[in-house]
């Protein structure tokens, strides 16, 4: 089978987020079952190739904006499954190109009015850059617009790696039936020992939506306790300036981004952690939830996706998070809800499960193809008998 996927990155090009994690992840597992994998992206400044191998998965980037050149790609790759990595105007883009094979989304963020509120409050924010403001008006058009919801209501398949955002998306897009749940894979380690002393671990971008501020403003409040603000910000003077205000608080760390691709180093904090803190103004289901849950980590969030954070850990807001923290913290509360944790994401999201449900996504998806196929040439074949008999 000869599949692409769409995606706004890819992990570790440049860019180092979720959508492009799963990308990475679920690609790579196709690729070793013998599948030919391909990934449509953006080309990200400084970035020369603009086609080489990751995982045996085969990158083509296009000038990012420039619908002619992906256009042009997507019909040369000539894939028997387009599968967008939450939908964009390149969904569109790949029905048009190629209309004979079949295309799937899986919503992974999906904005509804309330998300673009958060998202216009935090990306025009003061501390936010000119150019990284322009960036996200020309991201909200490109991810959302009347091409894109025609897409989506056209798709052969429709997907959320979260049970919640199924109505989010119907309701979204006016679709008769929500979208069917697709858990994202992630690979589940064996049960590991804590580290000794207390370790609290952030994993997310720096970017102002995500409010890391809020997770190195408790280390003092917890002196006896190990924080580890694992990531950066896309905005390089945002990201030096953080550094530069909490970078000397004894007992916070802060390694920068890790690529988890080519270094364990992330899984050893992950281990070592007992709670993973989440300050997100808003989130979808982040595979930051899986993967801390899947060492173990108890969850502290004001997000609550799927009610990960309310039975396995703690749903806080941003005047109670210190108290919450400390609770978790208190006669290791954290360590029975971290072990619940990792017992549903073993059941639910392991590897082989995950890319086993991808794959019958895909045959359903060519079936329904298949069926409208054929249903058309009926059609034609009833319509040119019609037309025959009424000459006679």
């Amino acid at each position: 089978m000869r599949i692409c996927f769409i995606c706004i990155e890819m992990f570790g090009v440049k860019k180092f987020g979720g959508f492009g994690r799963a990308t990475r992840m679920i690609g790579r597992e196709l690729s070793k079952l013998g599948h030919e994998v391909f990934a449509v992206i953006p080309r990200p400044r400084d970035i020369a190739e603009s086609a080489f191998e990751m995982d045996g998965i085969t990158v083509i980037s296009y000038p990012a904006f420039d619908h002619g050149a992906a256009t042009r790609l997507l019909r040369d790759i000539g894939a028997d499954i387009y599968h967008s990595q939450d939908a964009s105007m390149v969904t569109y883009l790949a029905r048009k190109a190629c209309p004979e094979a079949a295309h799937i989304v899986t919503f992974r963020d999906p904005l509804d009015l309330n998300d673009r509120w958060i998202e216009l409050k935090y990306g025009m924010s003061g501390n936010v850059s000119a150019k990284a403001k322009l960036g996200a008006l020309f991201y909200s058009f490109y991810i959302d617009n009347p091409l894109v919801a025609h897409a989506v209501r056209k798709a052969d398949g429709r997907y959320v790696p979260a049970h919640f955002l199924g109505e989010k998306v119907a309701k979204k897009y006016g679709l008769a039936e929500p979208p069917v749940f697709l858990p994202t894979p992630f690979d589940i380690p064996q049960p590991s020992e804590k580290a000794e002393r207390p370790t609290v671990c952030f994993v997310a971008r720096w970017d102002a939506r995500k409010r890391p501020e809020l997770f190195f403003e408790l280390a003092p409040k917890f002196p006896e306790v190990r924080f580890v603000a694992v990531g950066g910000c896309s905005d390089p003077d945002r990201d030096a300036m953080l550094r530069q205000v909490y970078g000397d608080i004894p007992n916070l760390e802060m390694p920068g981004i890790l690529n988890q691709f080519t270094t364990d180093a992330l899984f050893e904090i992950y281990k070592e952690s007992w709670i993973c803190v989440n300050t997100a103004a808003r989130e979808g289901l982040p595979n930051v939830f899986v993967e801390a849950l899947s060492y173990g980590c108890a969850v502290l969030s004001f997000n609550d996706p799927d009610g990960f954070s309310s039975r396995f850990g703690r749903a806080t807001t941003p005047d109670n998070l210190e108290r919450d923290l400390r609770h978790l913290l208190t006669n290791d509360r954290w360590r029975d809800l971290g072990q619940a944790g990792y017992h549903h994401v073993s059941q639910v999201f392991p590897t082989s499960r995950s890319v086993q449900l991808h794959l019958e996504a895909y045959t359903s998806a060519l079936e329904k193809k298949r069926h409208s196929a054929l249903s058309a040439e009926e059609l034609l074949a009833m319509h040119r008998h019609l037309h025959t008999a009424n000459r006679s």
